[in-house]
Formats: structure tokens, C-alpha cells, sequence
């Protein structure tokens, strides 16, 4: 159940109130996300629900079970698209598989808005983001930092087909070879961003490689896969940094089991999704990318204002 604070973290953020446009009370504008299973797309879900009641339009939230679930999505999309909304926001569980579908809203005159993980396309009139490969290169960097210039990492992604998957994958990648010559990452495994897979990968790795110093998780699933893997086969010594900000991540940072994580602003992207297709809707003209921003939290920091505003529960 999200908090108090969760709910409203928007406001705190910066993210005022305004008065609503001149729009039809039944202004239609359904929200197509990457999946349920995480707190995180609950947190998403507040802050459309929030940018919906400010403007006056009426939203949907869904997403399938799971974020494998490629087929599901698409269903959802062109069950959405077939309700002639008048704009439509989708987070893409493939950046290239929902394009078909992209081009017939674009050619209807519906405004697609892509939030947290966008398509490789130009369709999406604009993308309410993290900037994902800078938050895993921060990732790497703090994982650098934490093994001391030198070692052994790993990585357990949730996917190779989003542009979540894809960016934070290669940003923190990317970091290492070009920064730290002497860390070596020796494996990257995917566990479709579930917690049961992720923990499996994990152990295989952590079996494979027992004098591994660290292992980062690229979304929620990811990380607290590794979490379990760690305390499944008591490791130590190894350095643990995530990706987003659960109650079960915010748990294993006081524990000291995880070091720390890249937290996004899941009510900032929600909001803005719905803010940026009521705006376009109107005819406003939208950046290409809004930056929703993160941070990296840790024992020394995560009961700072400015942190306990992005995390959720």
C-alpha cells in the first residue's frame, strides 16, 4: 500500500497545482504500463491519477501480470487505441514490437506520450523518463568507489528488449569500460525483472564466481533477486547496488545487506505522463525527452527529505 508521503511526494517535488484546461469531462487518455507486480507502477499509477484530477480528464492504468508478457501488452495497447482515446501513454515492455500499432494512433491524430521506457521511434510526441544510462553509470560509479577501483562484478538485468533494459544495462557497462580499467565484469544475466528468476540467476552467479566483489540489479525485481541470492547463500563482502525503491530495497539498505540504489521519481513520471498528454491534446508543443531525474540513496542518506520524497512503500 503506498504512504502518505508516496502520495504526496508529487507536491513536494515541485509539482503544483494548476487549473485545468478547457477540456470535455469525458476527455479520454489511457495509460498502457510495463506491468503490476512492482511497487513502483503503483507509484506510477498515483501520479497520473493525481495529473488526472488536476486536469479534469479521466484515466486508465493497466499493465500485464508480468513484464515478459510482450503479447499481453500489445493486446492492451490496441484495445486502448480501439476506445479512440484522445491521447495514450505507453511504457514499452519491447522498444520495437508496439510500432505497428504507434503508427496507427499517429495516423488517427491520438498523441502517443511513452513514459519510463520509450520506443525506438519518433511516434511518441515526447518520453517522461528517467535518464537511464546516467543513473547506471552513477550505479558504476558508486560501485567503484565501494570494491575500490579494482574487482570482480556482475550484473542481473531485467530484460534486453526495453530501453530501460537496454540504457541502464549499457550506462553502467559503458562506465566501467571507459572509467575502470581494473574491474572486470565478468557475467550479465537477465531474469525477466522477476524476484524468484532474479534470484536464481543470482546464485548461479554467485556459484560461478566466489570471489565476486559486487553485483548490481537494474530494476526493482533485479535487485531483490540479488538481495535473496545473498542472504540464500550467506555471501559476504559483496557489494549490492539497485535500481528503484521498494519497501524490500529501502529494508535491505538499513540491513547493510545492499549498499545502495538508483531511485527514480516514479510519481514525477506518472504526473508528468498525463500532464504532457493533456498538453498535447491542446496543440502545445512537448521536448522530446522530460527528464523526471533520480538519486542515489544509502545508509548516510535515505532519511533525507529530498530522498524520502522519491521513495515508496
Amino acid at each position: 500500500m503506498l504512504s502518505r508521503r508516496t502520495l504526496l511526494g508529487a507536491a513536494a517535488l515541485g509539482l503544483a497545482l494548476a487549473a485545468p484546461p478547457a477540456l470535455a469531462q469525458d476527455t479520454f487518455i489511457p495509460l498502457v504500463s510495463k506491468g503490476f507486480q512492482h511497487q513502483f507502477w503503483q507509484a506510477v499509477k498515483a501520479g497520473a491519477d493525481r495529473a488526472a484530477e488536476e486536469e479534469g480528464v479521466r484515466i486508465t492504468f493497466e499493465g500485464p501480470d508480468n513484464e515478459t508478457m510482450v503479447d499481453r501488452q500489445i493486446d492492451m495497447l490496441s484495445a486502448s487505441l480501439a476506445n479512440n482515446p484522445a491521447a495514450i501513454g505507453f511504457a514499452a515492455l519491447d522498444s520495437q514490437a508496439a510500432i505497428p500499432l504507434l503508427r496507427q494512433a499517429q495516423e488517427a491524430g491520438i498523441p502517443v506520450v511513452a513514459f519510463d521506457s520509450g520506443v525506438d521511434s519518433d511516434i511518441p510526441v515526447t518520453t517522461a523518463t528517467t535518464d537511464n544510462v546516467a543513473a547506471a553509470a552513477l550505479a558504476a560509479d558508486k560501485m567503484a568507489e565501494l570494491i575500490g577501483g579494482s574487482g570482480k562484478v556482475a550484473v542481473v538485468a531485467h530484460d534486453q528488449t526495453s530501453r530501460t533494459g537496454i540504457d541502464r544495462r549499457d550506462g553502467f557497462l559503458d562506465r566501467m569500460e571507459s572509467e575502470y580499467p581494473d574491474i572486470e565484469v565478468v557475467s550479465v544475466q537477465y531474469g525477466a525483472g522477476d524476484q524468484l528468476q532474479s534470484t536464481e540467476v543470482a546464485k548461479a552467479i554467485l556459484t560461478a564466481n566466489p570471489d565476486l566483489d559486487g553485483m548490481f540489479g537494474t530494476n526493482e525485481g533485479s535487485a531483490i533477486g540479488v538481495v535473496n541470492a545473498v542472504r540464500e547463500m550467506g555471501a559476504e563482502g559483496l557489494t549490492v547496488i539497485g535500481y528503484d525503491s521498494g519497501q524490500a530495497q529501502i529494508d535491505a539498505i538499513r540491513e547493510g545487506i545492499m549498499a545502495g540504489a538508483i531511485t527514480q521519481n516514479p510519481i514525477g513520471i506518472g504526473y508528468e505522463t498525463v500532464k504532457a498528454a493533456v498538453a498535447a491534446i491542446n496543440g502545445e508543443e512537448l521536448p522530446e525527452v522530460i527528464d523526471t531525474g533520480f538519486y542515489y540513496y544509502d545508509q548516510s542518506n535515505i532519511d533525507d527529505p529530498e530522498i524520502q520524497e522519491v521513495l515508496y512503500e
